[in-house]
């Protein structure tokens, strides 16, 4: 008897102290965090409201309030270079016509391998047959556009003959074509309502979460709900000159600049790079009413796009997951300057028919110009496609309750193959050696963990862009951009000269050169061509 109440009494205990270890290892290692990765697409650097903004966003500003601000980060340009340097942690490597190669692993194949469940709701862009659709790369579940854009009220629509030949454009839920609407239907709130069943979902499950959600607002055709666009009408009286002075104020204010930096020209006549993308003044502007009409519905598409991830942020909060989920908010690149007059002559009449009526509707496909494109980028030089700041800096919001101080901003660099390091140390994740019998390349971002928790980042040596023969190499403090006439290097202090408006070029040759032999070395590594306006 005796001997029983001992050996209880030892077990007793030992189940009490397993307890306690099994507490300690809990709280060594806490549940792996659910990711959220939501990107807008051509969202300028001060579109919104934390950033500088004019345009109601309340949604993203309060994520801004609970989390961090980056001031330096950097995509790729473009829509489908970003999208493929953030899904495979590597700079864009050019084979075939193709970005997305199958010897590279995805962050979706990544973390589904970690015990994730994965999807993507949105914008995919990198390929709509097989082997390179979203669920052929790691996504177990993937709803929305499969090509670059598309009409917003019916994704189906065809192009116009005078854009894209009359192109129709590919829709999927999974591997299955949607090729019919409900009349109701808008893309931006389609992906909400997607993404928000995802985070019910997974919720529920015995499994953290990714979900990738890639808006395609504010990208053009310009088209936003009547009683969006109304919220702003008359709001664009004075112009994009005055707009981009205005957001420069703002942006000072909210300590994003520098108040001794200045707001960069707007490159008058040196554009040799396909089209003609002039800025006139605004007294010269031909149509004012439609000008202000653009940027009216473009503001609706920002404000939809914010109400969309209000609903995202009430989910998860709703399903009781804030605290351990990871938000992040970006955009695939700056303000786009593409405008209904570029196409060739022969076209003019088409295109004139098809936009007789005010932008923004089903039967309208406008784009904001080069005005309203360049300011949206305020206060840097240029827009989308360029390596001037205004085309690869994007705004970064990242939201960590449990990890995160609340309502920082931080200055140090990032860049958006950033992201693999980063949710693979969060997931416990592996990299892959090979994918599908074939070595992967190593991956070429640094974690961004430390600067998520307020530690300084050694950093990257340097960073390298190109797009369309446009290229650029950030080291340090330094950037070296291969000018607007595309003819010679030019260096600027990001110190003192964010906005790239004093070239120092002259006064430093050595470092000149030996930041172009930094290039030309990269540029041999991802197969970046020497010439030509290539992607």
């Amino acid at each position: 008897m005796r001997f029983s109440i001992v050996a209880l009494l030892c077990v007793a205990l030992s189940c009490l102290f397993g307890f306690l270890a099994a507490g300690e290892v809990a709280a060594e290692n806490p549940p792996r965090p659910n990711i959220v990765l939501i990107m807008a697409d051509d969202l300028g650097y001060s579109d919104v409201g934390c950033y500088g903004s004019e345009i109601q966003t309340p949604h993203l500003d309060q994520l801004a309030k609970e989390g961090l601000r980056f001031t330096q980060f950097y995509n790729c340009a473009v829509c489908v270079t970003t999208r493929a340097a953030l899904l495979t942690g590597l700079h864009p490597r050019r084979r075939g016509g193709r970005l997305l190669h199958q010897d590279m692993t995805t962050l979706a194949e990544v973390l589904k391998l970690a015990g994730y469940r994965t999807s993507l709701t949105g914008k995919w862009h990198l390929g709509n047959t097989k082997p390179n659709r979203p669920t052929d790369r790691g996504f177990d579940e993937y709803y929305g556009l499969a090509d670059g854009c598309s009409n917003f009220f019916y994704p189906t629509k065809p192009d116009p003959d005078f854009y894209n030949g009359g192109k129709v454009r590919t829709f999927l839920h999974n591997e299955q074509k949607i090729t019919s609407f409900p009349d109701d239907f808008y893309a931006t709130d389609a992906f909400t309502d997607h993404a928000v069943k995802q985070i019910e979902s997974n919720a529920k499950a015995d499994a953290p979460f990714f979900l990738h959600l890639c808006y395609t607002a504010p990208h053009f055709p310009l088209h936003a709900k009547p009683a969006d666009i109304a919220k702003y009408k008359g709001k664009y009286e004075d112009g994009y000159f005055k707009l981009r002075e205005k957001r420069f104020e703002r942006m000072v204010k909210l300590g994003l600049m520098q108040p001794d930096w200045k707001l960069s020209p707007p490159d008058y006549n040196a554009s040799k790079f396909r089209f003609d993308y002039k800025i006139p003044a605004w007294e010269d502007v031909a149509d004012l009413k439609r000008e202000k009409r653009r940027m009216e519905v473009y503001a609706g598409m920002v404000d939809s796009l914010d109400q969309g991830v209000g609903r995202v942020l009430t989910a998860i909060k709703q399903a009781g997951i804030e605290d351990n989920t990871i938000v992040l908010f970006l955009s695939d690149n700056g303000g786009c300057a593409s405008y209904p007059g570029y196409w060739k002559e022969s076209t003019r009449k088409a295109r004139e028919a098809y936009n007789s009526e005010p932008p923004g509707g089903i039967n309208t496909y406008d784009f904001v110009a080069p005005g309203w494109g360049w300011a949206q980028c305020a206060p840097f030089r240029r827009f989308k496609v360029w390596t001037y700041e205004g085309g690869i800096a994007t705004p970064l919001i990242v939201r960590w309750p449990a990890k995160i101080k609340a309502n920082t901003i931080t200055q140090q660099v990032g860049h958006i193959v950033d992201f693999m390091p980063t949710f693979m140390e969060l997931a416990g994740a592996k990299y892959p050696q090979e994918r599908q019998g074939q070595p992967v390349p190593n991956k070429e971002g640094l974690s961004l963990l430390p600067i998520l928790s307020g530690k300084q980042r050694a950093g990257h040596e340097s960073l390298c862009w190109f797009l369309y023969g446009n290229r650029a190499v950030r080291e340090g403090r330094w950037k070296l951009v291969w000018g607007a006439d595309q003819t010679k290097w030019e260096l600027y202090d990001m110190q003192a000269d964010r906005t790239e408006t004093n070239n120092v070029a002259a006064q430093h040759p050595k470092r000149v050169e030996r930041m172009k032999q930094n290039w030309l070395k990269w540029a041999k590594q991802t197969g970046a061509p020497l010439k030509g306006n290539r992607i």
